[in-house]
């Protein structure tokens, strides 16, 4: 049963090729394809094109239908082409000729523009969530290790001192950075784009402003053409955040595959949380943060994908942006469970004392030398070329005293302003009157 078919049946192999795997998908937006309907049957009654009784007998049954959706009893059935149509049939079947009004205004294209910026608004609060699960986590190792200390790399190549406080912490402020990234997709997702119907509005009197106060949008997609011109821009710019935070999570990740190499012994994990090798029993492999390392660096590509699939396109509908779904849904799948597995075994990451006792890292103090020369008033490139000598000549003594005080240096770290800095990131997102508003829609 499809809402737009007339009189002609649809070859059964052109069916199979074009719905492809949109049901499933489908599955994932029912909530808010119901949602979007409760906000436009409301508008439609007040316009006149429900009565009353009708408008009570729709809301009752659509909330039915999201508590069937809730408790996973709901099926889009084989004969059915999507969600939409799945809904307003058994909207029809269950209450008759005014199930058959709820369309009135609308096109499934705006349908699945709006299912598509209330799915995502959800999806981006779990990822919010979970990306400031691990900036606590790497937050707290950060307070808690800020005096380990841990060589420096340049190049690959010994450079100068660190710490675990300064390492945990870098990859924290990092995701600061990553939401705001995703601030800007969420202000893009969280404007309404329901009323513009197939792309060039309607001519009933819809009122698009109650809709966006209903599903509590902060504002429109006011022209028409441009609601439609979204989709494939909203997907991308939300990849584009999404790749953002799988980049830090890819550079932490494979960090913690060099620090955990032998060569290195920084940390470690228990036995329990890493695996062995079919002949080799002595392997303890990080096998956890390779998978993650390998899912961030596939999500970094998703903007690209996504580009070059709408690259071109002229603007109004296109079945192109159909498969958007399949590149973007198990991609926001594959992030969360990254960003949970993350933090879970940074919970139990054990870190090495001492390490740079070991004799091989003298030389991260070669500045420090330097340093304390040019505060005796020696010209720092004379300093520079004394200690560079001694170095040569095998009489380099270091100095190893770590007297960094300036802000985010190893001696003050600030987390204290960076977590503020998440805090602030994390208030604009707004989320909780976007629950405010799909409650008293559901109420």
């Amino acid at each position: 049963m499809k809402i737009w078919q007339k009189n002609v049946d649809v070859n059964k192999d052109i069916e199979t090729f074009t719905v492809g795997q949109d049901r499933e998908l489908d599955l994932q937006m029912a909530a808010f394809d119901v949602l979007g309907s409760l906000a436009h049957v409301e508008m439609l009654e007040s316009i006149g094109l429900l009565s009353s009784d009708e408008l009570d007998s729709i809301q009752v049954e659509l909330k039915n239908i999201y508590k069937e959706i809730e408790a996973g009893e709901f099926v889009i059935e084989d004969a059915v082409e999507d969600v939409h149509s799945q809904v307003e049939w058994l909207l029809t079947q269950r209450i008759g000729e005014a199930g058959k009004k709820i369309h009135s205004g609308r096109s499934r294209n705006d349908q699945v523009l709006v299912d598509l910026k209330l799915f995502f608004r959800h999806r981006i609060e779990e990822m919010v969530g979970n990306t400031e699960s691990l900036f606590t986590q790497l937050i707290t190792l950060s307070n808690a290790h800020k005096d380990k200390l841990l060589p420096g790399y340049t190049h690959l190549q010994i450079a100068m001192p660190s710490s675990f406080g300064l390492w945990f912490g870098a990859y924290a402020e990092s995701l600061v950075d990553d939401l705001e990234l995703m601030l800007a997709a969420w202000k893009i997702c969280n404007k309404n784009p329901l009323g513009s119907a197939a792309g060039y509005g309607s001519s009933f009197p819809l009122n698009r402003t109650m809709t966006t106060e209903l599903l509590g949008f902060e504002s429109l997609n006011y022209n028409v053409v441009y609601a439609q011109m979204g989709r494939g821009k909203t997907e991308r710019i939300l990849a584009q955040a999404m790749s953002s935070i799988a980049a830090t999570l890819a550079k932490l990740s494979m960090d913690v595959c060099l620090f955990i190499n032998q060569n290195f012994a920084f940390i470690s994990f228990p036995a329990e949380l890493t695996t062995g090798s079919s002949i080799m029993p002595h392997k303890k492999n990080p096998d956890v943060f390779e998978l993650i390392r390998s899912r961030c660096n596939k999500i970094q590509a998703l903007p690209n994908e996504i580009a070059m699939m709408t690259t071109n396109l002229p603007s109004g509908y296109h079945r192109d942006l159909q498969l958007l779904k399949e590149s973007l849904f198990p991609a926001m799948n594959s992030l969360n469970e990254c960003l949970e597995m993350a933090t879970y075994m940074l919970q139990h990451i054990e870190l090495k004392d001492n390490i740079l006792s070991d004799k091989k890292y003298a030389y991260l103090f070669s500045v420090e030398v330097v340093n304390a020369l040019a505060l005796k008033g020696i010209p720092f490139r004379e300093a520079y070329k004394v200690v560079g000598e001694t170095i040569e000549n095998g009489t380099f003594n270091p100095e190893t005293t770590i007297n960094h005080t300036h802000e985010g240096s190893i001696g003050n770290l600030c987390n204290t302003e960076i977590a503020g800095m998440m805090a602030d990131v994390r208030g604009q997102f707004n989320f909780e009157k976007v629950k405010e508003a799909i409650t008293k829609l559901l109420a």
